[in-house]
C-alpha cells in the first residue's frame, strides 16, 4: 500500500463527491490550490493537522481519507 496514493485518490474522490473544485476545496481547508493539486498528484505528503484539516472540510472522519477502497486503481486519475 502506498498512502500517498491512497490518500490522494480518496481525496479527489470525495472532493468531486461534493462538487468542489480544487481552488474551493483549498479555500474550504484554508490551504493554497496547488498544496490540494499535488496531494491528488500524489507529489505530496501532509502533516496530521491537514489531514484533519481535510477531512473536516469533506465531511468525513480522517481515518476514512486513508483506507485503501479495492475500488481504487493506483494512479488512475479519472476519478
Amino acid at each position: 500500500m502506498d498512502i500517498v496514493k491512497v490518500f490522494g485518490t480518496n481525496l479527489r474522490r470525495y472532493r468531486k463527491e461534493i462538487g468542489l473544485s480544487q481552488e474551493a476545496f483549498a479555500e474550504k481547508c484554508g490551504v493554497h490550490r496547488t498544496y490540494i493539486g499535488a496531494i491528488e498528484c500524489f507529489r505530496r505528503s501532509i502533516s496530521l493537522e491537514n489531514l484533519q484539516r481535510i477531512a473536516d472540510a469533506i465531511g468525513v472522519k480522517s481515518y476514512q481519507l486513508l483506507i485503501e477502497n479495492e475500488n481504487n486503481i493506483e494512479g488512475d486519475k479519472t476519478q
